[in-house]
């Protein structure tokens, strides 16, 4: 028996490849693709040599930006985003955890001058065991990912 899984192929655009799984929907809702008109080519729980299984997201005609990537990171650390064109991979890159964020997510204290001064917010991320952390430059409380993610 041969079992193929075919995904069709993208002329131009971004795929996001060993996304871990179930944070597949996360990234579509961070990124806000399913509020646009971009063609998407998503699959959930795919096997996996390195994880077992993954998902991945495939966006036709559009590249991400840094900052983009930047919060995929947080979802995705280990992902690889590969940039098509002409059906043909023409940038590759691994995700890995920035040091820090700024202006990408709201502080979750609501006490904090964030809110109520002209300022981006800023985040310092901390991988501790398998939980990551943002600790705001401002009031320096620590959050988890997910906590920030929400808001």
């Amino acid at each position: 028996m041969n079992n193929k899984l075919q995904v069709e192929a993208i002329c131009k655009g971004t795929v996001i490849d060993h996304i871990p799984a179930g944070q597949g929907v996360k990234i579509l809702d961070r990124l806000h693709l399913l509020d646009s008109d971009a063609r998407i080519t998503v699959g959930f729980n795919l096997p996996s040599q390195l994880n077992g299984r993954k998902d991945i997201i495939k966006v036709t005609d559009r590249i991400f930006s840094e900052q983009e990537a930047n919060e995929l990171s947080l979802f995705a650390p280990g992902a690889t985003i590969n940039v098509i064109d002409d059906y043909t991979v023409v940038g590759k890159f691994k995700m890995s955890l920035p040091e820090e964020l700024k202006g990408v997510f709201e502080c979750p204290n609501s006490k904090c001058i964030s809110h109520n001064e002209p300022v981006n917010s800023r985040f310092f991320i901390r991988k501790k065991e398998n939980e990551i952390r943002l600790k705001c430059h401002y009031c320096e409380k620590s959050f988890s990912k997910d906590i920030v993610a929400e808001l």
